[in-house]
């Protein structure tokens, strides 16, 4: 049985999930700044690389503000 983290997930959800305009997201997408892969030419995305990536852009948030 898959681990609930590991749900594959949409464009428009990740959009939804982050409150982020679908465009953003699929420029974040095809630049390589997200965690994400195609599946016959759309975007997917697995809902524990996301929580990743949010964990990383925060502690990297963190880590400036310490610096300033």
């Amino acid at each position: 049985m898959a681990h609930p983290d590991d749900e594959i997930m949409t464009l428009t959800e990740v959009a939804d999930y982050l409150k982020v305009a679908e465009r953003t997201l699929y420029r974040l997408a095809a630049s390589k700044k997200i965690p994400a892969f195609k599946v016959g030419g759309a975007w997917r995305f697995t809902k524990s690389d996301i929580e990743a990536w949010i964990r990383s852009q925060v502690a990297g948030r963190t880590t400036a503000k310490k610096e300033h």
